[in-house]
């Protein structure tokens, strides 16, 4: 469904869109999607999907100006993160404040702000990109001792798209 409903949600946007002669459709990829992780197989395949599609969607309705484009986030602290982790929102904040060069946890409000950037008039020559915001992560690929630091708690990852582990 990572996949199906981004190319579903463009399907169906681009009539109403052409009618209006304009548009943006922005969807969620991953820093999964830039690049693999272990583990991670199905999902990072979902998110280059989205990607790619992403990229070929931007390149046949750039003539009805329509832009598509992506935003690809890096570790947000959000209660999915938190669901196996003890100590929750703190323990994930200092796990993750650390996985990029940017010295902070990544928040729902950064996904936000792109998001809100890519829906204005302000990125109007912007389409077919896949935007990391990702406190630089990819930049650096420092996210697999981040993985192991959160599985030392005693917690599983899984990802977004799948059901729990159990241990």
């Amino acid at each position: 469904m990572l996949l199906r409903g981004v190319f579903l949600g463009i399907k169906h946007a681009v009539p109403e869109m052409r009618k209006r002669g304009r548009g943006s459709i922005i969807s969620t990829a991953s820093v999964a999607g830039l690049q693999g992780f272990n583990g991670l197989h199905a999902y990072c395949a979902a998110k280059a999907g989205v990607i790619n599609l992403t990229r070929s969607a931007a390149g046949e309705f750039g003539k009805d100006r329509i832009r598509v484009n992506c935003i690809c986030p890096g570790v947000i602290n959000t209660p999915l993160a938190q669901r196996d982790v003890p100590g929750g929102r703190e323990t994930v904040d200092q796990l993750f404040k650390t996985a990029q060069p940017y010295p902070r946890t990544g928040l729902p409000d950064d996904i936000a702000a792109m998001a809100l950037f890519l829906a204005s008039d302000d990125s109007e020559w912007v389409t077919g990109q896949a935007l990391g915001v990702d406190g630089g992560l990819v930049a650096v690929n420092n996210l697999f001792g981040q993985l192991g630091a959160v599985q030392a708690t005693g917690a599983t990852f899984s990802g977004p798209s799948f059901e729990r582990r159990q241990a």
